[in-house]
């Protein structure tokens, strides 16, 4: 089994864990960017609170709404992402070992060179696997509204109109989603935000940069001061996974917005502030209507469920991957390339 197929295999259990583990605050994330209610006198609602708000008016189910193929996207996606970064990065240290032979460098692989294959692994994600976060979005953004409740109610979490179509909704899973968004623009329909989505390859991208670059001087310090114990815990790896997608986030957060909006259900009647064509026309819309504090919706709620998924991610992965070269070698399989975790 090569090195890069086991790190994707890895990189989807680890996504798989994290993303049932947050869900819910992704749910309520999605919702909070998406919100286009501009009264700037209305009170915002907390993650906590909001969340209670959901459960209140339309039941428990809610909070998880499209979790069957964002499950499937997390594994697809982190399965290619984690696969092709590994192949990619294989072929990067290759080349930093012939240069360190012809007198260039130390044989690592730097700081751009690691933020070129994030990215490159990055868009191959993107391309490959848009079309199932579009229907994700589409069902975390849907609501089921009880005819129970009344409209002053349902503003707190919905825009007016989407109280409206929303008092009997009919069935709404990933076939119906799926036939909404090919009525709606045909095969396009599925690459809606892609241009921002492949600009937020610049996240994983700065995360990894950020998590590498934070583990190479943890080992290098432990070899410095010999420490006896140079290997590096599952509690550490959640840290400094948690670190470095604290600073990428906080850098991509507006792109993540944009493309939350495009990706959503497009009112095409009534405020046209509502409708946006594409990537250009939702950021001036945004900018005009909302000003650049619009970019921002849902930042907090953000930072902790991605925060808290990719420290989940990268310990979990790193772990699976720990386990599995162990029960490899103890096989007898030495297909594997022989690499520390």
């Amino acid at each position: 089994m090569s090195d890069a197929l086991i790190n994707g295999l890895a990189g989807a259990g680890g996504g798989i864990i994290a993303q049932l583990i947050t869900y819910p605050l992704q749910t309520v994330n999605t919702r909070q960017q998406t919100e286009r209610d501009l009264k700037k006198e209305k009170r915002k609602l907390g993650t906590i609170e909001q969340m209670c708000q959901v459960v209140k008016h339309e039941g428990w189910e809610r909070l998880y709404g499209g979790l069957m193929p964002s499950l499937a996207g997390t594994a697809a996606s982190q399965g290619v992402y984690y696969y092709f970064y590994q192949i990619f990065r294989d072929k990067s240290e290759a080349i930093a070992l012939e240069r360190m032979k012809k007198g260039m460098g130390d044989g690592t692989v730097g700081m751009f060179s690691s933020l070129v294959v994030a990215a490159m692994a990055g868009c191959v994600n993107v391309l490959l696997t848009n079309p199932i976060w579009v229907v994700v979005t589409r069902m975390q953004t849907h609501t089921k509204i009880s005819k129970k409740s009344c409209p002053s109610q349902a503003l707190s979490i919905v825009p007016v109109e989407a109280v409206v179509e929303s008092i009997e909704p009919p069935p709404y899973g990933t076939s119906h989603v799926i036939q909404e968004v090919y009525d709606e623009a045909g095969i396009r329909g599925f690459w809606k935000g892609v241009l921002p989505t492949l600009i937020m390859v610049s996240n994983p991208s700065i995360q990894f940069m950020l998590y590498e670059t934070m583990m190479k001087k943890l080992k290098k310090h432990r070899a410095l001061h010999k420490s006896r114990n140079t290997g590096v815990t599952a509690l550490e790896i959640f840290l400094l996974g948690a670190m470095a997608k604290l600073g990428a986030t906080v850098l991509t957060y507006p792109l993540l917005v944009v493309k939350a909006r495009l990706q959503a259900k497009q009112h095409t009647t009534g405020d046209k502030r509502h409708n946006y064509k594409g990537t250009l026309d939702a950021i001036l819309k945004m900018i005009h209507y909302e000003g650049f504090r619009g970019f921002y919706k849902g930042m907090r709620t953000k930072i902790v469920q991605s925060v808290l998924a990719a420290a989940v991610l990268f310990m979990v992965k790193e772990e699976l991957v720990r386990g599995t070269r162990m029960l490899l070698s103890k096989g007898g399989i030495s297909s594997v390339t022989s690499r520390p975790p």
